[in-house]
């Protein structure tokens, strides 16, 4: 998988992140574009721990492994490709039973790991490494395959339960229980016919299929940037390419609404 244009967080506009029509672009920063990114050093800072910046956690769940490259169910290790290729992150460092890089989305301090247990042990990985970096539950976006999800399709959510996925019941279960941590569910589509579920994620994406996923992981991408930027809690509707895009809030007060990306 290869990003559509190859583009850094310093590169996008802000606050708006927008997608050109027919290919998505990203496009150059304004100068104005100072005032966000200090607005978003002080909405980060006051995430962390006495004034320091705690970094976002992205997870992408999958199997290691050439065999399952390309398959349905490693959409996630995916997205954290696409993201770690814009932002010039280098997963280079093994920790915790995940490759995991570090690096910055405009002054927001990021990790980005893939759990190498294989898909079904995800939480023995996800667990050690939100507990060694002490980082916020809030701050730990999981991404991953969504049988029940149209293709191609994006959910970004607040908090949840597994919802039959194995992977997310390792995190959960790993996460003594706590499910109060976001997730981007990526919709791989139901299988055909009576096949069984268990080869049907296993099964690798066409062509046309590919090109489809590419769009829904800029899509994403744009999604994560502006959840490292202004946060989770404050519910914001952005547009990406004339659709609108909600970021649901975990605040009780503000309304709970859910919008396929």
């Amino acid at each position: 998988m290869r990003l559509l244009s190859g583009a850094s967080a310093s590169r996008i506009p802000c606050p708006l992140l927008s997608l050109a029509r027919a290919r998505a672009r990203c496009l150059p920063v304004p100068a104005s574009a100072t005032a966000c990114r200090a607005a978003s050093s002080s909405a980060a800072a006051a995430a962390g721990d006495g004034g320091a910046l705690k970094p976002w956690l992205f997870v992408g769940l999958g199997n290691p492994g050439k065999v399952y490259q390309g398959t349905r169910h490693n959409v996630g290790f995916e997205m954290i490709d696409v993201i770690a290729e814009a932002e010039g992150i280098s997963l280079s460092s093994m920790q915790f039973k995940a490759m995991v890089g570090k690096g910055r989305i405009g002054d927001a301090p990021i990790m980005l790991a893939k759990p190498q247990t294989f898909m079904n042990a995800s939480g023995e990985s996800v667990g050690q490494l939100v507990s060694y970096f002490k980082i916020p539950l809030n701050q730990v976006l999981v991404m991953y395959d969504d049988l029940d999800l149209p293709f191609a399709k994006l959910r970004l959510l607040p908090k949840g339960g597994h919802g039959g996925h194995n992977g997310m019941r390792s995190i959960i279960n790993h996460l003594k229980q706590n499910r109060d941590f976001p997730r981007l569910r990526i919709g791989i589509g139901r299988p055909p016919g009576k096949m069984d579920p268990a080869n049907f994620v296993l099964r690798p994406f066409n062509r046309k299929e590919q090109e489809e996923l590419d769009f829904a992981f800029h899509r994403g991408l744009e999604a994560v940037r502006i959840m490292a930027l202004e946060g989770f809690n404050k519910s914001a509707t952005y547009t990406l390419a004339h659709m609108v895009v909600i970021l649901l809030s975990g605040n009780p007060e503000l309304p709970r609404t859910e919008e396929v990306i």
